[in-house]
């Protein structure tokens, strides 16, 4: 070899032998002769071990991924509005009267719903809820594909996805709040009783008509508390949760009733089937009658006894009536319900009379009615009608229409008058609700009541507050012997012939006649401004006022202003007094 000639042996540019890929192209030439199937059989073992492998890494990280979601996830507080209450007033007997509060919602314990309420709504909404870990893999699965493909958006939720759907997340329909969903609520399953979690179900749901909880639902589907609800009605309420808005109709529309008819039988199978309920009670269930929905007119009329109570309820608990309203509270009131919606029925009958008759004596005159009852001796009010329409005037003129006084205290005279009656005289203008306590004391032989509407105030079962009535001597037996006696002179013919001050022996029988009734006003014939009729036992004190008001020169002022003279003012006074007394005696005859 030359000297000078390089070694290229060695180098890595070392040409290759000649007709090396020729080798190399006929052996890819022979591999493409060999079938893929026959190529996939020599390589599949290799192939499924990068598979497996590839799959465990990604079940691995999922996995990790899931558990570290889990630890990262927190369960948040519910949001203020679902667990914000309203404070629910009823009457002497419990019935409901209406509420205050933004949202219409009142919690109660798990113990004070129905078993069979219970189990209703889990055979309405989750059937496997006591054994399911809090999420259902199979809805989630449908709400999966149904974000990735674009379709309907899926429903099926558990109970306690719908919980944390309701109280501690947004309702936003999205693949990641359902994710955060299920894990929040896998994580509730585990650290929270099956129970606690159906609480919170029930006390944040919504059932329509307003109702957001069993508590408010119960009410204004069946006017009754959770714990008395029937085996039908709690099947209802558990089927109504499915499309409250569509189901909040039943009752008064055929349709909705007919389909709520349907699911509710279904309920009630299926409760019956798992032995929730026996054969006999699913034989003996009957479909249940509903409140009417909207509410009827009478409805507005009740405010002016919640405005009256609200104020009270708030005294006495020392806080404001905003924070009374978000409370939670219920408050028991002195009223009788029933009473009330029949003299707003007896007011309104009397008014649409009055309509009929074609009263022409001033077209811009507002009559105005006003109803005080007042139990003699307590103070506790039993009626109160302010007005005819919330509404349409807020004001009340049972506690704050200023009507002039003219001699509806006649029969009081020169007698010796204590604290609060004092007050009495100075007054040109008392309020019906004055005037009805200071008949009630003579009604009581002397004995002031200060008037109250609030009996009792409870919170989470508990009682925060109780009445107790404030009473003192405001004229003696003497004295208040003489202002009865001087009510049955100056009362009309049918009242003496009713009582006779005359044939009154002493104090005391003097107190036990029969009622006695007495009307006075201010103005006198065609020119009456006011009227008092006043009916007194006893047990009961009764005045009905009748005044009237038209525009003052000024803008939004009122003036005194001429009772209507068709029908005459007394005739309808004294008329509306005995019919409302007769329907506020009729248990006591």
């Amino acid at each position: 070899m030359p000297w000078n000639r390089p070694d290229t042996s060695r180098s890595p540019r070392a040409k290759r032998p000649a007709g090396s890929h020729r080798v190399r192209a006929r052996a890819r030439a022979h591999l493409r002769r060999i079938p893929l199937r026959l190529r996939l059989r020599r390589t599949r073992g290799r192939l499924l071990r990068r598979l497996i492998t590839a799959l465990v890494v990604l079940i691995a990280t999922l996995c990790t991924a899931a558990v570290v979601a889990y630890r990262l996830t927190d369960i948040p507080e519910p949001h203020p509005e679902t667990v914000t209450q309203s404070t629910v007033f009823v009457d002497d007997k419990g019935s409901y009267l209406g509420r205050r509060g933004p949202v219409d919602r009142q919690e109660v314990p798990l113990s004070q719903v129905p078993r069979y309420v219970q189990d209703a709504v889990i055979a309405a909404e989750n059937r496997s809820f006591r054994t399911d870990d809090g999420v259902s893999p199979r809805a989630i699965a449908r709400a999966v594909l149904a974000s990735l493909t674009g379709g309907e958006r899926q429903g099926g939720s558990t109970i306690t996805q719908q919980y944390v759907k309701n109280a501690l997340l947004s309702p936003e329909q999205s693949l990641s709040r359902k994710a955060r969903e299920a894990l929040i609520a896998i994580k509730l399953d585990r650290t929270r009783s099956k129970d606690d979690i159906l609480a919170g179900y029930l006390n944040t749901v919504y059932f329509g008509r307003g109702s957001a909880g069993i508590q408010a639902a119960a009410r204004n589907y069946f006017g009754v508390d959770t714990r008395n609800l029937t085996v039908s009605q709690g099947a209802a309420l558990a089927s109504i949760v499915n499309i409250p808005s569509y189901y909040e109709k039943a009752g008064s529309d055929p349709k909705v009733t007919a389909t709520l008819k349907a699911r509710w039988a279904w309920v009630l199978d299926a409760m019956a089937t798992s032995g929730a309920i026996t054969p006999r009670q699913r034989a003996d269930a009957a479909f249940p009658a509903f409140r009417f929905y909207p509410p009827g007119t009478t409805e507005g009329q009740r405010q002016y006894m919640i405005d009256v109570a609200a104020q009270e309820a708030a005294d006495r608990l020392g806080i404001t009536e905003d924070q009374l309203a978000r409370g939670g509270y219920t408050v028991h009131t002195t009223f009788d319900l029933a009473l009330q919606d029949a003299t707003t029925e007896a007011v309104k009958n009397r008014n649409d009379l009055k309509d009929n008759k074609g009263n022409k004596d001033g077209k811009d005159i507002t009559l105005h009615t006003a109803v005080v009852a007042i139990k003699p001796g307590d103070g506790a009010v039993r009626l109160l009608y302010g007005g005819s329409d919330y509404a349409r005037q807020p004001f009340n003129d049972a506690v704050g229409g200023a009507v002039e006084a003219g001699t509806a205290l006649d029969p009081f005279g020169k007698v010796l008058l204590g604290a609060p009656l004092t007050d009495l005289r100075k007054s040109p203008a008392p309020t019906p609700l004055k005037l009805a306590s200071a008949y009630a004391t003579v009604a009581a032989n002397g004995l002031y009541a200060t008037p109250y509407t609030v009996t009792k105030i409870t919170r989470d079962g508990r009682q925060v507050y109780t009445a107790h009535p404030a009473t003192r001597r405001a004229l003696d037996e003497k004295e208040a012997f003489m202002v009865n006696a001087q009510m049955s002179k100056t009362s009309d013919a049918s009242a003496k012939s009713a009582t006779s001050a005359e044939a009154i022996p002493s104090v005391p029988s003097a107190l036990k006649t029969p009622q006695i009734s007495f009307t006075a006003g201010a103005g006198g014939g065609i020119t009456r401004r006011t009227l008092w009729s006043t009916t007194l036992d006893p047990q009961l004190t009764l005045t009905v006022a009748l005044f009237a008001d038209r525009p003052g020169e000024k803008k939004n002022t009122t003036v005194p202003a001429q009772l209507p003279n068709d029908p005459p003012p007394v005739e309808s006074a004294e008329e509306t007094a005995a019919q409302i007394w007769r329907l506020a005696t009729r248990g006591t005859e």
